[in-house]
């Protein structure tokens, strides 16, 4: 037998054997990518056992489930967050060389799409809302669309299921096509729908409810869905008396302990809470398709209900973004962003 060149045994291990540095890159990647897989699977069995009916996983802890299903259905449901940690953990182990950077573009366009077809959907959803909304309270409706779907559409579930959702999936469709985020149009809209108000109030007297119910709703989102682009843009007011001053180093260790301990965890807080059961603050709304008192006002409190659950959503995405470009500043890899540039104003 030969015996293996030094050499050559020190190269094989090293392949075999990560070094330190690139262990600790792994640790945080596996991190941030099963937040995001945990996060995919919560929102999933959300769907699954508050929409399909399906009893949820606190059967599985020796809880009390949702509806009457078998209790395979909870483990099923529990499973998905193993297996979609797998995935992730799967992912990262193949891409073990990969850079935090491309790691941190690649949330970010993963996010950057959602708030497109977020987007895309409160623009769609608030222009047919408020036309129909115009045809019921002027009695026009009714020699559109005839007299049983006039009446339909004064219920929040058959407009909500029936105009809304497909709208939404189309919003989805736009946004895989389109590369614009939209939030300075979505600003112009919003002053366009106020405007409107002061003309129909002080020049025609004239004012309807659905009127302001537009503002609240494209205001609302315009203040939420943007949170997540003003982090990526560094956009967001920091009181920096003393980071100003830090170093790049210094900088990227403070965002990093920042974006766990106060961005992740927020996050998840708010998903928790909102989300948790069925008469979560969040989930009630959108259960119920909630509308406001107003008879001929907008039928979308209940999607602003789920503007909270975007933001939570977009600003986790981000804020794992936020941590891999982080942690790549603390290990002084390239092409790092300017953090004492605001480009947004």
């Amino acid at each position: 037998m030969t015996a293996l060149n030094p050499v050559q045994d020190a190269a094989s291990s090293s392949t075999r054997m990560p070094s330190a540095p690139v262990r600790g890159v792994i640790l945080i990647r596996l991190f941030g990518w099963v937040n995001l897989a945990v996060m995919a699977a919560f929102l999933l069995n959300n769907y699954l056992t508050y929409w399909q009916g399906l009893p949820g996983i606190a059967p599985v802890f020796g809880g009390s489930g949702n509806g009457s299903m078998a209790i395979g259905f909870a483990w099923a449901q529990a499973g998905l967050y193993g297996l979609l940690s797998v995935v992730a953990v799967l992912f990262v182990l193949r891409t073990a060389t990969r850079p935090l950077r491309v790691d941190s573009r690649c949330v970010s366009d993963i996010n950057a799409f959602l708030i497109r077809a977020a987007f895309w959907a409160v623009l769609s959803v608030g222009i047919a809302d408020a036309v129909i909304s115009f045809l019921r309270v002027e009695g026009l409706l009714e020699g559109v669309v005839g007299t049983q779907l006039t009446a339909d559409l004064g219920r929040s579930q058959f407009r909500g299921a029936y105009v809304h959702m497909p709208l939404i999936a189309l919003s989805v469709l736009i946004a895989a096509f389109t590369r614009t985020l939209g939030f300075t149009w979505l600003a112009l809209l919003v002053v366009v729908a106020e405007l409107l108000i002061v003309i129909g109030r002080f020049i025609f007297s004239y004012e309807q409810a659905f009127m302001a119910d537009l503002v609240r709703f494209w205001y609302a989102a315009l203040f939420l869905f943007a949170s997540a682009y003003t982090l990526l843009e560094e956009g967001h007011v920091r009181v920096d008396v003393f980071y100003a001053g830090l170093a790049p180093r210094t900088k990227g260790w403070v965002n990093a302990v920042g974006s766990v301990l106060l961005g992740m965890s927020m996050c998840w807080v708010i998903l928790i809470i909102g989300m948790g059961g069925r008469q979560n603050v969040i989930n009630s709304p959108i259960l119920a398709y909630e509308t406001t008192q107003a008879g001929f006002g907008l039928y979308v409190k209940y999607l602003m209900a789920g503007f909270l659950g975007v933001f939570a959503v977009s600003m986790l995405i981000q804020f794992v973004s936020y941590l891999f470009d982080a942690v790549a500043d603390i290990r002084g890899e390239p092409g790092g962003r300017n953090h004492d540039v605001h480009a947004v104003q």
